[in-house]
Order: structure tokens, then C-alpha cells, then sequence
């Protein structure tokens, strides 16, 4: 399956996603992150989503969720390294019309709680996840992980096969693929994701997507702020999920997925190539796979309505 969207269509669609101000405002210049919430805030109104807030596996978890209906399945989404819930929500508001769903921030990112020495590693994160899940009202239809995440879905449904039917690895790490610049930073102990300065950020932007948006002040601030502070928190992260040894644990363990799969990368991911999908279908017992034209590292944000389609069509096709 492909998709691909005009170059200024899809600019525009990204700028929204990344909770862009478009607009001045008179406050701009001493609190830029108040712009940055008014623009998600903006976003969730756009999705029909609210913040809710969670106390579970120790940690206080900050969601936001959309669809009212609650006869209409639940999906659950699991954002990515240096992510968080608000990545998802150019995708809510293309699920929301046919169900419920709910994205939280993991414990120790974005708004969720983060305790001092905290694991917050593939296999800890993993176990909370499936806590989670348990203290929700009904059995999600659909559990999707992003990168990061989807290595931690991963693990989850390896460990705790009744907890899901159906899960969703959208360019998720976990697994060995094909070398590229991404790879072999984080094996040299770099991050290449580090955002310290505005010029990082333009390189960061760079290596997740294919057509990298501009992001105009004072949003860029804001976000370089965000991720300044957390630098340290984000490299020990990363020394977990791409170098320690629980970094293709999934791999290992990919034969006690009973889970219903669907694989969904972009063709031209920078961060986690193509070629892993292939390694993930050889390794499970059930899956898919939709390889989407066009984008890079974070096709939910880049191309949301091609993604929903494929959901979609996963939901609705008999195992």
C-alpha cells in the first residue's frame, strides 16, 4: 500500500502536528511553551480528545483519548523515543470517527511521571504497559507501538499473550535490520536524536522526515526547552533500548507473539529501516505488512489518513 500527499499539503499537516503556533501572540516572547499547549490544545479540540489522567504500576500516566462511543472498539496507542501522546493526535482524529481510543505518555515522558532512578528501559516499560492495560475498563481491540513503542508492545504481548488479539509494530525497534547512519550512532553510544539547540533540531526534524517541516518561533524554542531537559534522561533511555541487553530481546521472543500483527513502516525510515519489517514477519507466527511511499520515521504524523486506512483495513480483515 502506498500514499502520498503534496508536498504543501503535507507540510502544512506536519507543522499542525508538531503543536506549531501559527499565529503571534502577545505573550510569545516570555512563555513560548504556553504557546506550544495552546496549539495542542487546539489539536485536541480538532480530534474530539480530552486529557485523563491515570495512577497505575506506581507511576501517575497523563492520556489523552477520543470517541465517546463505547460501543465502538478501543485502540490504544504507545508513542516512540523522545515522543509522547501528542504525536498521535493527527491520527485520533482520523480513528475517532470508527473508535475509541486512548494515547498516554509513557511513565517518564512528556506529562506522565517520572521518578528518580526509575527503569525506565524496553522490559520495565513493557511491564507497566501491560498493567495499564489491565486497569482499563474493556480489552483493547487494537494495541499500536512506535518505534520505541512498538518494541515495548512487543514485549508486552510476548509476556502477556491474553492480554491483546491484535497488535499493531508501526517502525518499531527491537530488532536487527539493515546498517544505516541511525544505527551506527547509537551503537557508537551517540544519540542522534539529542535536541540542545535549534540547529539540532532542524538535523532531528531531518532524520524522521522524509519532507521535514519548518518550524517557525516561538514553537522551535519551546520544544528545544522540552528537550534540553532532557538530554540525560533521554540517553539513558536510549543505552537501554538500542545497546543494553534487553535491546533485541524482542527479537528473541518474537515466536510468543500470538497476537495478530500488522507491520506498517515507511519506505524511506531513516531511523528504523525497511528491512526490519521483513525480520519481524519471518520471526511471527501471524502478521501483515503495509509499506507506505512518501514518508519517514513517523508515517502518524506525516500521513495520517493513509495510516487509519490501514488500520482499517487490519481490523476488518479475518485473521
Amino acid at each position: 500500500m502506498t500514499g502520498r500527499r503534496g508536498s504543501g499539503t503535507r507540510k502544512v499537516v506536519l507543522v499542525t502536528s508538531l503543536g506549531l503556533a501559527l499565529g503571534v501572540v502577545g505573550f510569545a516572547a516570555t512563555a513560548p511553551e504556553k504557546v506550544l499547549e495552546a496549539e495542542f490544545a487546539r489539536q485536541r479540540w480538532l480530534a474530539g480528545a480530552e486529557v485523563t489522567q491515570y495512577v497505575v504500576a506506581g507511576h501517575r500516566w497523563s492520556a489523552v483519548e477520543a470517541g465517546q462511543d463505547t460501543s465502538k472498539p478501543l485502540v490504544v496507542l504507545v508513542h516512540g523515543f523522545t515522543g509522547s501522546k501528542e504525536n498521535w493526535l493527527p491520527l485520533m482524529r482520523e480513528l475517532a470517527r470508527n473508535y475509541r481510543v486512548i494515547a498516554p505518555d509513557l511513565p517518564g515522558w512528556g506529562n506522565s511521571e517520572r521518578q528518580p532512578g526509575g527503569d525506565y528501559g524496553p522490559v520495565a516499560q513493557s511491564e507497566r504497559l501491560a498493567e495499564f492495560l489491565r486497569a482499563l475498563p474493556e480489552k483493547p481491540a487494537l494495541l499500536l507501538g512506535h518505534s520505541m513503542g512498538g518494541q515495548i508492545v512487543g514485549l508486552m504481548a510476548a509476556r502477556n499473550p491474553g492480554l491483546v488479539d491484535r497488535i499493531s509494530l508501526m517502525s518499531s525497534a527491537g530488532v536487527r535490520y539493515q546498517e544505516n547512519a541511525f544505527a551506527n550512532a547509537v551503537l557508537a553510544g551517540q544519540n542522534p536524536f539529542q535536541v540542545t539547540s535549534k540547529a539540532e533540531l532542524k538535523r532531528y526534524l531531518g532524520i524522521v522526515f522524509e519532507d521535514p517541516p519548518f518550524v517557525p518561533w516561538p514553537a522551535n524554542e519551546a520544544l528545544v526547552r522540552r528537550r534540553r531537559a532532557d538530554a540525560q534522561f533521554e540517553q539513558r533511555v536510549l543505552d537501554g533500548i538500542g545497546r543494553g541487553p534487553d535491546a533485541f530481546a524482542l527479537e528473541d521472543e518474537l515466536a510468543n507473539i500470538r497476537a495478530h500483527t500488522l507491520l506498517l513502516w515507511c519506505r524511506d525510515d531513516r531511523v528504523i529501516d525497511v528491512s526490519a519489517a521483513e525480520v519481524f514477519h519471518r520471526g511471527l507466527a501471524s502478521s501483515s505488512t503495509v509499506i507506505l511511499a512518501g514518508c519517514g520515521h513517523m508515517p502518524m504524523m506525516a500521513q495520517p489518513r493513509q495510516v487509519a486506512g490501514a488500520i482499517g483495513g487490519f481490523m476488518d480483515a479475518p485473521r
